[in-house]
């Protein structure tokens, strides 16, 4: 780790994030359906994985909470061996937990693994370069890294309503809602951490509730409550919460009163190099030249055996 990276300043609590996923995991096995958003992203996940014509013999589900990644990565069939590795001890809740580990600082051995895939963890480590970069290290040339993120404009709804009514009652306002990164800045980091032929693309889905306390309640129920190392200690009042309400359904409500929450699931996918691999043509190695081109073209429009109008 360099001198820049040791003074990044954190922006998460990973020691909540790994309490609340726990419980997470405890009420979901109570209320199905409540890990929709994650579902929904292994799911997406492993239909790319489908596509990819190779097979791998080692491949893990980073910060695979749940188990539904490490399910699609075996129902995709591209991989012979599956681990999972988490924040916490596997039990009764978290069956199939292979490895605990911190995929902030994954902690696998060079050129150890073939596939390295993670649904909506990764964007709440606090130094996501390094950790992509570790990543990077840990494939085997020709290896593959997939992930889903959330990204963009994620729950701007929530924090619009929230960052008004706190402004409007208290006078001030405390982080709520974490920092999301955009799909163009996710995919610089790909290149920057190494990775080949990288690709970054977002998929918006938005999610209808009929009150805002029913989104907070989702979100409680998942383990993604405001986890931000600045969060305010105590909880907002209930004229707050009142006020962001309305708010919220005053600016981000359909026609039939509903409101609504974007997420943007950011998909990310890069290989580690390996000479076999296509490579950009180096500047200047083209073998005909774009004023070629056009002659080429004016010359075809001006064909004697073509009728004029």
């Amino acid at each position: 780790m360099s001198a820049s990276d040791t003074s990044r300043p954190e922006l998460f609590d990973r020691a909540l994030l790994a309490r609340r996923r726990a419980r997470a995991l405890a009420r979901a096995n109570g209320a199905p359906g409540i890990d929709f958003l994650l579902a929904h992203a292994a799911a997406d996940l492993g239909e790319r994985l489908a596509a990819v014509s190779r097979q791998f013999a080692v491949a893990v589900d980073l910060g695979g909470h749940r188990g539904h990644l490490a399910h699609a990565i075996a129902a995709s069939g591209r991989a012979d061996h599956v681990l999972r590795a988490d924040l916490f001890l596997a039990d009764a809740a978290t069956p199939g937990c292979d490895l605990v580990i911190d995929d902030e600082l994954p902690p696998f051995a060079g050129a150890s693994l073939d596939l390295v895939c993670s649904a909506l963890s990764l964007h709440l480590v606090n130094d996501l370069p390094g950790a992509l970069a570790q990543i990077r290290r840990a494939l085997k040339p020709d290896g593959l890294f997939l992930a889903a993120l959330l990204g963009g404009d994620t729950l701007f709804e929530l924090k619009d309503a929230l960052m008004r009514a706190e402004m409007e009652v208290s006078g001030g306002a405390a982080p709520r809602v974490a920092p999301f990164a955009d799909t163009r800045a996710l995919g610089a980091l790909l290149q920057r951490a190494g990775f080949a032929l990288p690709v970054a693309d977002v998929d918006r889905l938005t999610v209808r509730y009929d009150t805002m306390g029913g989104l907070v309640d989702d979100l409680r129920a998942m383990g993604a409550a405001n986890m931000l190392l600045e969060r305010a200690r105590t909880p907002l009042s209930r004229a707050v919460l009142a006020r962001a309400s309305r708010i919220y359904a005053e600016r981000h409500a359909d026609p039939d009163g509903r409101i609504r929450a974007t997420f943007d699931i950011v998909s990310l996918s890069g290989w580690a190099p390996h000479e076999s691999q296509q490579k950009p043509l180096k500047p200047g190695s083209a073998r005909a030249s774009l004023a070629d081109a056009l002659a080429d073209i004016e010359h075809k429009k001006k064909d004697p055996g073509e009728r004029s109008s």
